[in-house]
């Protein structure tokens, strides 16, 4: 079959034109953006979805992935403020927020990110001591975001989170740390018990000087008592009345002989008192009874004599 030259000029308009529209259409995936450069220069970013740029004029320069991303940060060590060398491993996430910013303002933007966040990690954890690098890790976490996300933001992109992984002190400083630990715990303990034995001798003298106040109170009442009694025998003798005398005696005297007779350490007691003494004293108490009660009984002098008292005890 022969073509004419009529025939071979459509033949090549027709691939022309698909040629053209191959180059004028761009079909940009979910998730990218693409930059458009006219001679080697932005022009325009071209968001997801189907789009047309002026072929063999533009050309895509940058694909960049606008989604979040994640960025292993290799094992470093690290020298704290205490001399002491650690080994740092983290995970850094970010995202591109301008497409022509992270496409232009650096070259190589992934390593650009994690040269900046090792370098961040080395001068926020090496101006920290042992102890606080150890126990700090959420601070530290937020001071390295703080710090990664302001240097990068010129880039066009959002460090969203920095998180340290593993933070690995040497064998020897571990073993150091736990030897620290159980000091640290017997110090606390010792405390704990030295505290506890001063609560209770607080507690106990507390518990003294309430029952001396308590005792002291007793004998102040008990005195009080006494001298009311001795006050009412005195008014009473004053008046002319002796048979408060006679009582007051002998409630003393009968108080007495109960004290010697319920003494735990006496079997035998003699006590050379004077029959006349205990009789009158007796007859007082009868006396006494006979104006209070009425009754009429055998005067002292009527009483006939008697031995000195004995008192036993238990045997």
């Amino acid at each position: 079959m022969d073509f004419s030259g009529f025939d071979i000029a459509l033949i090549v308009l027709a691939a022309l034109v698909i040629l053209v529209l191959f180059k004028g259409i761009k079909t940009v995936p979910q998730g990218f953006n693409y930059t458009v450069e006219r001679f080697g220069r932005y022009t325009k970013t071209l968001t997801p979805g189907l789009s047309l740029i002026v072929p063999f004029i533009d050309a895509i320069g940058a694909k960049m992935n606008m989604m979040e991303q994640v960025l292993d940060v290799p094992t470093q060590e690290i020298i704290t403020k205490d001399n002491a060398i650690v080994a740092v491993d983290g995970v850094a996430f970010f995202q591109v927020l301008n497409a022509p910013q992270a496409a232009y303002q650096v070259a190589g933007l992934q390593s650009a990110i994690l040269n900046l966040t090792m370098t961040n990690i080395r001068t926020v954890m090496g101006s920290m001591d042992l102890d606080e690098l150890l126990s700090n890790r959420d601070a530290i976490n937020e001071r390295l975001l703080r710090v990664v996300d302001e240097a990068a933001h010129p880039w066009g992109i959002k460090v969203t989170r920095v998180e340290i992984k593993d933070i690995t002190p040497p064998a020897n400083l571990v073993e150091s740390m736990g030897r620290q630990m159980m000091a640290e715990r017997d110090k606390r303990a010792q405390i704990l018990a030295a505290e506890g034995l001063k609560q209770s001798q607080i507690l106990e003298a507390e518990g003294r000087r309430e029952a001396a106040f308590r005792d002291a109170e007793a004998r102040e009442r008990a005195a009080e008592a006494e001298a009311k009694a001795t006050q009412v025998v005195s008014e009473a003798i004053a008046k002319g009345d002796p048979q408060a005398l006679n009582y007051f005696i002998a409630q003393k005297y009968t108080e007495a002989l109960t004290r010697i007779g319920s003494a735990t350490n006496s079997k035998v007691v003699l006590m050379p008192l004077e029959a006349s003494s205990l009789i009158g004293t007796l007859g007082g108490i009868g006396e006494i009874a006979k104006e209070v009660f009425g009754q009429s009984g055998p005067t002292s002098a009527q009483r006939p004599a008697s031995r000195p008292p004995v008192v036993r005890g238990d045997n």
